[in-house]
């Protein structure tokens, strides 16, 4: 299997030999949205978040699988996209620096 990295960032993962790969990044997908409003009671707006086209997303290829956000998985997800993984960010083995910055990630969510 092959992954594409279409984040902005450059994903370091931790494969199953214990070794870190970094998958650079080739370009951006993003997400159109639309947003309904509703007031919240202490005066905030909440919005409700539509997903419309993702863009910047290459077409699915046999044996590639592409490394996106969350948001754009879920979007994805939702258009009946099966080749999208995103960081697993929330991963109790997430490695940070010193700054609490991510390093590397134990692997990907689908």
């Amino acid at each position: 299997m092959m992954y594409l990295n279409y984040t902005p960032h450059d994903i370091k993962v931790v494969n199953i030999d214990g070794n870190t790969e970094t998958f650079e990044s080739l370009g951006v997908a993003r997400v159109d949205a639309t947003f309904g409003v509703s007031y919240f009671d202490g005066g905030f707006f909440e919005y409700e978040q539509n997903y419309g086209k993702i863009n910047g997303l290459p077409k699915s290829k046999i044996g590639v699988k592409y490394i996106v956000s969350a948001v754009v998985l879920n979007a994805a997800k939702k258009k009946g996209r099966t080749d999208c993984v995103a960081p697993a960010t929330g991963h109790k083995e997430v490695k940070r620096n010193d700054k609490g910055h991510i390093v590397s990630v134990p692997g990907f969510v689908k």
